[in-house]
């Protein structure tokens, strides 16, 4: 559920408790005071006793001389205005001997629709009770009646509502004001300082979807929506880093597979145009058959090279070379490695200057993989000496690592190219003027080679200062 949706639900509900609140307290006013109001008639009775009780017991004590006693009936007259009643006192015959309004009380009264000892008259009557309650004589027998009539508000006076009624309504209207006030607020600041923020980002996310980055997101506060709009704009940001490299690595890879589609192409041409020449007897004599034999296995050396290049570059891509890392005595191996590669680097015309000394200790190495870490870095140097210039091998022990340094008197590296000649399909500026090896390749190798070193728990170093030359230092743990 949305949380504008759900926000609205809230608010609502709020809103029909408070409405339903209000009219529950409002209900209970009306209760009470209508109970005030309205009691009932037996309660209304019993206050009529306990009003003319002392009257009534007067004319008990005083009916058989009422009549004629002019002294008795000043008396009751006096206690009919001080207690606001109106008293009729009659006889069993219905013969009235006493009226408090009236002068001549000789008359008489319907005994039959005259006579209540309820209220009906009061509900003929709204706002009067006339009642009627027997006079007993001492010996319980009953002498006559006396009607008293008196007004309903004289008995109950009207009260006005109690002032805490009135003050709990009113704090309880308040409170349900102050809640929904609450509730209004709350839902404007949610939407205010949530919903739109977040719709702002949905909006930035659409616009990331589409491959636009530059949208920057901002936000004024700093809160928790502040913090989520910073780690939002940092993944914009490295969304648009991640898209640049993924889109320069596309780019790369392209290059490389044309750059290795015409370095391929160059010497299977020359080989197969060799090929040719020989099936075709263009070659007079042997010398000659030889030398084209040479040329083909110098670029067919040149394919293998660029083939495994790019099948170690594939591995690396697929995160795993395979580097079989077991226990060598250093001498054994590195002799085995500098042979070969002495003998081909004598015919390119530079002078090669092996170790004079290898330290014989026991390392954990990958055989093969060594070897085409040196063999690449000292292709490189031919591709930045001439000839008669020379390339140096030295070994040596410093702090429990075997230092196998390569060192070259050529044209050295550009400092605009050093740092980035680890990078992946980094060539770097070709050297001019003739060198020993001519400067191709997919700048694969020395990106392969940090991965081998690092493979092996080692590092591979350097330092080259323009036409003095360049030093390679690897280095490797003893165990």
């Amino acid at each position: 559920m949305y949380l504008k949706i759900w926000m609205k639900k809230w608010q609502w509900s709020i809103l029909i408790c408070v409405f339903l609140l209000f009219i529950c307290f409002l209900l209970l006013l009306l209760t009470t005071v209508k109970q005030n109001e309205e009691p009932s008639n037996e309660y209304v009775i019993n206050q009529i006793r306990l009003q003319v009780n002392n009257v009534l017991l007067y004319i008990e004590d005083h009916f058989t001389s009422l009549e004629q006693n002019l002294n008795l009936r000043n008396s009751l007259q006096e206690m009919s205005n001080s207690q606001d009643l109106d008293i009729t006192v009659v006889q069993l015959n219905g013969k009235i001997i006493f009226n408090s309004i009236e002068e001549d009380p000789s008359q008489f009264i319907s005994l039959k629709n005259d006579l209540h000892y309820d209220l009906f008259t009061s509900q003929q009557q709204p706002g009067i009770i006339k009642i009627a309650f027997p006079i007993i004589s001492k010996t319980n027998e009953q002498l006559g009646n006396a009607i008293f009539t008196i007004d309903k508000d004289v008995l109950f006076p009207m009260e006005q509502p109690s002032t805490s009624i009135f003050s709990i309504l009113f704090l309880s209207g308040l409170l349900c004001l102050l809640i929904i006030g609450l509730a209004i607020y709350i839902t404007r600041k949610a939407k205010k300082e949530i919903l739109l923020p977040l719709n702002d980002l949905k909006k930035s996310t659409e616009q990331i979807v589409k491959g636009n980055y530059e949208q920057k997101t901002e936000y004024p506060r700093v809160d928790e929506i502040g913090e989520l709009y910073a780690v939002f704009d940092q993944m914009r940001l490295e969304i648009k880093n991640l898209t640049l490299q993924r889109d320069e690595q596309e780019q790369n890879q392209k290059k490389l597979i044309s750059s290795i589609s015409h370095e391929v192409r160059t010497p299977l041409t020359t080989i197969k145009a060799y090929l040719d020449a020989i099936s075709e007897g263009i070659c007079p004599d042997m010398d000659s058959l030889m030398s084209y034999i040479q040329i083909m296995q110098t670029n067919t050396e040149k394919m293998s090279r660029l083939i495994d290049d790019l099948f170690i570059h594939t591995l690396k891509e697929l995160g795993h070379i395979p580097v079989n890392l077991t226990e060598h005595y250093s001498k054994d191996v590195f002799t085995n490695i500098l042979h070969p590669i002495h003998h081909y680097v004598q015919t390119t015309g530079i002078h090669f200057i092996e170790p004079e000394y290898i330290p014989n200790v026991l390392i954990r190495a990958d055989e093969h993989r060594l070897e085409q870490v040196l063999s690449n870095l000292i292709t490189n140097a031919l591709k930045h000496t001439t000839k008669g210039d020379s390339i140096t091998v030295s070994i040596n022990i410093e702090n429990q690592l075997l230092y196998i340094n390569v060192i070259d008197n050529g044209n050295g590296m550009l400092p605009e190219d050093m740092p980035f000649i680890f990078e992946r399909y980094f060539r770097g500026i070709q050297a001019t003027g003739e060198t020993a090896v001519k400067n191709e390749g997919a700048g694969l190798g020395l990106s392969i080679c940090k991965h081998i070193m690092e493979a092996h728990n080692g590092s591979i170093s350097f330092k080259s200062k323009q036409n003095i030359g360049t030093t390679f230092t690897l280095t490797l743990p003893i165990i």
